[in-house]
């Protein structure tokens, strides 16, 4: 759990407070200084602009885990009311539910989002959308089943003869339970976010330059790979690290979760 938090932490530091610590412009074009190696003028080298790479790093973080986290957090909230919607509605509203679920788990998830940020054309909105409406199905299979297992419990069915409406159940006796599994889906969905960004941005439908997402990093870098390849060391190692990271918290916390459950 510790963990979490502080990678939580480190996340939010790095979002808010990254650009403060960047020693240039991301944007700033000096060719004079162009493909320069790792220096003390430049600690990570500079790209073919003559950019600093460690400037574009720190600003891009705001990008990539930015959009990330916002994108995760759309499919949880979009991801979670289907589920629930599903689970608290009759038998006609679960077959429809699940069945258009199925159907969007059908298509891989970067595949269904590249068709659709192609067809709404390249930029910052086409990739959220793209990203957020590929990314709720595994939020809402959670949700309904978790709320399928309480809809039998015994004081749900109190407060139905009550007449508690469904939105008032779903707050007080269903999200509270669903917590637990829908954090630990978040963390596994965060972290594909910034792979989708970064894999979208490479691919060119993402953000667009000059803005320094990592993905779009490394979209830029591609071309002198081999002459200078820090240049796509760099965004590359700042992604892999962060999804790595993340991943060993979701399951740190699914571990603490389990335990707890366990103790219970």
């Amino acid at each position: 759990m510790r963990s979490v938090v502080a990678l939580a932490g480190i996340i939010a530091l790095l979002v808010v407070f990254g650009p403060v610590f960047a020693p240039y412009e991301p944007t700033m074009i000096d060719i004079r200084n162009r493909l320069s190696p790792p220096s003390m003028e430049f600690l990570l080298g500079t790209d073919a602009l003559g950019r600093d790479i460690l400037s574009r790093l720190l600003h891009g973080a705001r990008w990539s885990l930015g959009l990330a986290f916002l994108i995760s957090v759309i499919g949880l909230c979009v991801g979670t009311a289907i589920g629930l919607a599903a689970a608290l509605g009759g038998k006609l509203a679960d077959w429809a539910v699940m069945r258009t679920t199925d159907t969007f788990l059908a298509f891989p998830d970067l595949v269904a989002a590249v068709v659709i940020a192609g067809l709404m054309g390249a930029g910052t909105w086409s990739l959220i959308f793209a990203l957020s409406a590929t990314g709720w199905m595994r939020y809402a299979r959670v949700a309904r089943g978790v709320g399928l297992s309480l809809k039998t419990r015994g004081y749900v069915i109190q407060a139905k003869l009550a007449g508690v409406p469904p939105w008032a159940i779903a707050r007080w006796h269903y999200l509270p339970s669903l917590l637990p599994s829908l954090t630990v889906v978040w963390t596994g969905m965060f972290a594909r976010a910034i792979l989708g960004i970064s894999a979208l941005g490479f691919l060119g439908f993402g953000v667009q330059p000059p803005m320094p997402e990592w993905g779009t990093m490394l979209l830029d870098a591609r071309i002198h790979m081999r002459s200078t390849p820090l240049q796509m060391i760099w965004p590359g190692l700042a992604v892999v690290t962060s999804v790595l990271a993340i991943n060993l918290a979701g399951d740190a916390l699914r571990d603490a979760l389990t335990e707890k459950d366990a103790e219970q």
